[in-house]
Formats: C-alpha cells, sequence, structure tokens
C-alpha cells in the first residue's frame, strides 16, 4: 500500500514539474520573440451611405529584417492612406507599404526606422510544420498590444482550398486563440521561429471558436521577399457578366475602383476612387470611382491578366512609366504614372 502512494505521489511530482518547465519554457519564448511584434494602426477612407468616412484599422506585424521590414496582413494596411508601427514599450513609428498580394492576403511594410527595443525575427521553413505542432500566437486582439495565445496545428491547407478569396496562400490551421486585432501577427514555433502569418478566423459567434487560419511562412517568404507583390493601393470591384452590362462596360470587363490609397502610384497618377454606395441585384456597391480598363495597353479581363499586370509592374524598376486607361464618368481616358 505504501509503494502504491510512493508511485502516485512520484508520479504527481513528475508530472507537475512537467508542466511548469513548460510554462516557464513558453514564457521564455514569450520575453524571447517580442521585441521582434509589433501592433499595426492603420488610417483609411471607407465609402457608406453617408459618402466617403474615414476609419481606423487595428492589426499585428513581424519585423523580419534588421532594415525595418514588417509582414501583416494585406486587409490591414492595403488600401490605407496612414500606417503607424508600435513597437514593444509603446514606441511608434510610421511605415509603408512596399509589396502587397491580397490573394494571399500578406503585406511587406517598410518602417521609417528602426526602434532600438526592435529585433528582428527567424523565419522557419513552414514545410517542416506537422499537425500536432504547439504555437504560440503573439499580437493585438483588439487592441491589447502583444498579447500571447497558445495551441496546436490542427491541419494544413493547400492554396486555393480553405478560403477561395485567397487562392495563393497555403493555410495553417490552428486552435491558438485569434480575434479580431491578431490579424497579420505571427505565429511561432516553440524554437521561437516564425512559421505563419495570421490572416483571419471562421467564426459563428464573432469570437474565436478554434477555426484560426495563418498564412504559411513560405508563402509569405515567396510572395513577399522573393517576388516582391507589386502594391497597387487599391481596392474595388471586379465588372463582369451583368454587372458589367449594367455599369456599360465594354468587353473585355473592367475594376471599379472604391478607394485610392494616399502616397501609392495609383494615387499620384489621378485614379479616383468611389464616393457613394448603390444597391444593384441585391448587392451594395461603392459606386462613382474611375473603372479601370487596361494598363499598359493590356486588358483587365480575362481572367489571369491581373495577375499578369501586377507581375509585370512588379518587374519594372522604381520610377518607371506606366500607362492605364479607364472608364470616367462615360468617357474613356489615359492616365500616366511610376511605379514606386
Amino acid at each position: 500500500m505504501k509503494t502504491g502512494v510512493a508511485a502516485v505521489l512520484a508520479l504527481a511530482l513528475l508530472v507537475g514539474s512537467e508542466g511548469t518547465a513548460q510554462a516557464q519554457n513558453l514564457g521564455d519564448l514569450f520575453r524571447k520573440v517580442t521585441p521582434s511584434v509589433v501592433v499595426i494602426r492603420a488610417r483609411g477612407r471607407e465609402v457608406s451611405s453617408a459618402g466617403v468616412t474615414r476609419f481606423s484599422e487595428i492589426g499585428s506585424g513581424v519585423m523580419v529584417s534588421t532594415d525595418g521590414k514588417v509582414m501583416t496582413a494585406a486587409h490591414v494596411v492595403n488600401a490605407m492612406d496612414e500606417i503607424t508601427v508600435e513597437a514593444v514599450g509603446g514606441e511608434k513609428v510610421s511605415a509603408r507599404v512596399i509589396a502587397s498580394e491580397p490573394a494571399a492576403d500578406l503585406s511587406l511594410l517598410q518602417m521609417d526606422r528602426v526602434p532600438p527595443s526592435m529585433t528582428s525575427a527567424s523565419m522557419a521553413d513552414s514545410s517542416k510544420v506537422r499537425v500536432g505542432d504547439q504555437v504560440m500566437i503573439i499580437g493585438a486582439p483588439y487592441g491589447l498590444s502583444h498579447s500571447m495565445s497558445v495551441g496546436w496545428i490542427s491541419a494544413r491547407w493547400p492554396p486555393n482550398t480553405a478560403y477561395r478569396n485567397m487562392p495563393l496562400a497555403e493555410f495553417f490551421q490552428t486552435t491558438a486563440t485569434i480575434n479580431t486585432g491578431n490579424s497579420g501577427g505571427p505565429m511561432f514555433n516553440i524554437a521561437g521561429e516564425v512559421i505563419g502569418i495570421v490572416s483571419h478566423n471562421i467564426s459563428k459567434s464573432g469570437g474565436s471558436e478554434g477555426l484560426g487560419f495563418v498564412v504559411t511562412m513560405n508563402t509569405a517568404k515567396k510572395l513577399l521577399l522573393e517576388r516582391a507583390s507589386f502594391w497597387s493601393g487599391i481596392d474595388g470591384t471586379m465588372l463582369a457578366g451583368e454587372l458589367a452590362a449594367i455599369f456599360n462596360v465594354p468587353d473585355p470587363p473592367g475594376f471599379l475602383v472604391r478607394t485610392v490609397a494616399k502616397g501609392s502610384s495609383a494615387w499620384d497618377m489621378g485614379l479616383l476612387g468611389s464616393d457613394t454606395l448603390a444597391t444593384i441585384n441585391g448587392q451594395q456597391i461603392a459606386v462613382g470611382g474611375d473603372i479601370i480598363l487596361s494598363v499598359d495597353g493590356l486588358p483587365i479581363g480575362p481572367a489571369g491578366n491581373i495577375d499578369r499586370i501586377r507581375d509585370d509592374l512588379a518587374a519594372k524598376p522604381a520610377g518607371s512609366p506606366f500607362t492605364m486607361k479607364v472608364l470616367r464618368a462615360g468617357k474613356v481616358i489615359e492616365l500616366s504614372g511610376k511605379t514606386q
């Protein structure tokens, strides 16, 4: 009987010590990687029933180079006018988008300067991540900066499977808590390496339900660092089929501009965004903006041309000229701009 009691006590002590060690390791990991994580506060314009209004967005990001490049989610910054990065400790620095791929919900920022409290994170080979691996997410849920959540990898989804609005993204699914404000933040493995960039969660309640989706680091490195996806600074709606006929857009289809980010090439060339909402076939659409028909002579449609246009513009050296034909107030006009 005494032997049995001793064995139970020994097991309890062993489990307790393992739990304490794990908690300590997670705490050490958090303190190690937190200086690479930032809160992102962005301001932009939105088209509403009241016209064009200002709004703010809060997200997260991670510095991946010593010169101040920060990875984040495209939906946090892509068409925003002003972007501020906040380091641990509260120091704020202005930043600008230098690459973006909305089809994978990824953007790359360049900070004006690097706060002395910050360090760059190590990027992992995400192909080595397995279902069941423990992970840590650090971000700003509901604006609560540098908050940690822990969970596991529950699935891996190839591109164009889990979320077809982002066909270029390979996703990890995770049980780690993701809420509003976590978007763009890093997911770390237990070695303290970034294995993904937080995108979104799927929720019926509006809160976290264990269905968080994170773009893999290999996707982010390919689209933001190796290929340097072109940042258009434009948000809008593709007009095709019945919508194209309603807007009297000549075949092939065009792209109706909703908003244009200040400081982008599109803004500098004078592209106009929309100014009001209209309900068309039960769908609310921002109208009144330019409709892009072609860029450098290449039509926006058919499918695949937008990717080709973005690749062509990304390949041009900074300051290279390009042209854009748009439909504005019933007339086709040509705008001239330069790549950044």
